[in-house]
This record gives structure tokens, C-alpha cells and sequence, in this order.
């Protein structure tokens, strides 16, 4: 089994230990680099091309927010997860725009931290609907027109199947209980989220359930 390749990036040389000292006793995960700050990550990815970066999102010099977004824009972007100490604020749910594959929080038990690399590195979000529903809430407060009129132009580059698969994404459903509501293969579900992720030209699902929110659907299929 070739094992995670993980970037650690905190300015708190504390914490930064304690994330080495865990997730370095689990077998499958290989710490390869660590940063203290967000200016230093590109340079670490180059080098140690890792699989998943752990990026705590407030930084002094550059944050994990700008650092975040440099690395979604290259070809080779590994997975990130954003560190934070707080559920649901903007600086999150810019990340999760910018392509992060979801976010801890710092008190969140070890074992969940490292649940949530191995998911991230599987190709899975670390969203759970709970939490879903908690950033679509604060999205709510944050949004503005102009963002629902570009999110609605987007859409409409989706038949009305991936349209549908879409909608359940944003709901945080898995792609098993798409496939049982929507009467289709889990196979066939993976496909439209492929191609959806494709012609939206996003990252991964969390960028879906976030468009799909800022569209308006969710809200359509919340009508009696």
C-alpha cells in the first residue's frame, strides 16, 4: 500500500508538532514537509509532492486562504484541508470556492483528523451534511445577487440529469443514496458528477453543493 503523502502547514510550531506526531504514527500517512506559513507552500509542494496538504487557514504573512487558492490553480494541485477554529465563516467558504476539499476544526479528535486525510486523499470531501447545511446557512447571509446570476449562467451548461445530481450534491447526500433516489447505478452517478465537475470547470463536490446553493435550486426543491 504506498502511503499518503501529507504537507502540514501551521504557523504554530505546537501545533504543528502535535498534527507531525499524530498522523506520523499511522502507517499509511508519510509527513513529507512541514511550513509555517502560508509563502512557503508552493515551494514545499514543488519539492515534496505531496497528496494532501493540511493548511491552517490564518496565517500572519500569507494565509491559507491565498495560499489555498495558488495551489487549486496548478495542473498538479494536490488535495487541501483547511485547518480552522471556527464551523462556518467567510474565510471558509472562500477556501471551499477556491477548491479545498472541506475543513477540520483544531479541537477535532485525532482520529477524525486522520479520517478525514485518508478520505480527502480517496477523492471524498470531509463535508458531512450537518455541516453542509451549516455553510449553505452561512452562505445565505454572505451572498449577493450578482453571485446567484453568475451561479444560474453557470448551471445552465447542465442537462437535466446532472442538473438533478447536482441539487443532491448540494444536499450532502453520498453517491449511494443519489443513486437510490435518483434510480441509478452508483457507477452512473460517479459519471455525472465527473462530467458536472468537467463542464463547470470546478474541483471537486463541495465547489457543486456551493454553486448549487448559490444558484437557487436548493431552494426550488425546498418549495411545497
Amino acid at each position: 500500500m504506498t502511503a499518503i503523502r501529507l504537507l502540514l502547514v501551521d504557523d504554530d510550531p505546537l501545533v504543528r508538532a502535535g498534527l507531525s506526531f499524530m498522523m506520523g504514527g499511522a502507517d499509511d500517512i508519510e509527513i513529507v514537509g512541514e511550513a509555517a506559513d502560508g509563502g512557503e507552500v508552493e515551494t514545499l509542494v514543488d519539492r515534496t509532492r505531496p497528496d494532501v496538504v493540511l493548511m491552517d487557514i490564518r496565517m500572519p504573512t500569507v494565509d491559507g486562504l491565498t495560499a489555498t487558492e495558488a495551489l487549486r490553480r496548478r495542473e498538479d494541485a494536490p488535495q487541501v484541508v483547511v485547518l480552522t477554529t471556527f464551523h462556518a465563516d467567510e474565510q471558509v467558504l472562500r477556501a471551499l470556492r477556491a477548491g479545498a476539499a472541506g475543513f477540520v476544526l483544531k479541537d477535532t479528535p485525532p482520529a477524525e483528523i486522520l479520517a478525514a486525510v485518508r478520505r480527502v486523499a480517496a477523492g471524498d470531501p470531509v463535508l458531512s451534511p450537518t455541516v453542509t447545511r451549516q455553510l449553505m446557512a452561512h452562505a445565505a447571509g454572505t451572498g449577493t445577487d450578482m453571485r446567484r446570476t453568475r451561479a444560474r449562467a453557470r448551471i445552465e451548461n447542465l442537462n437535466d440529469r446532472e442538473r438533478e445530481v447536482a441539487v443532491a450534491v448540494g444536499r450532502g447526500l453520498a453517491n449511494a443514496e443519489i443513486a437510490t433516489e435518483l434510480y441509478m447505478s452508483v457507477a452512473t452517478v460517479k459519471t455525472h458528477v465527473s462530467r458536472i465537475l468537467a463542464k463547470l470547470d470546478l474541483n471537486n463536490r463541495v465547489q457543486i453543493a456551493l454553486l448549487a446553493h448559490d444558484a437557487g435550486l436548493l431552494e426550488e426543491t425546498d418549495r411545497p
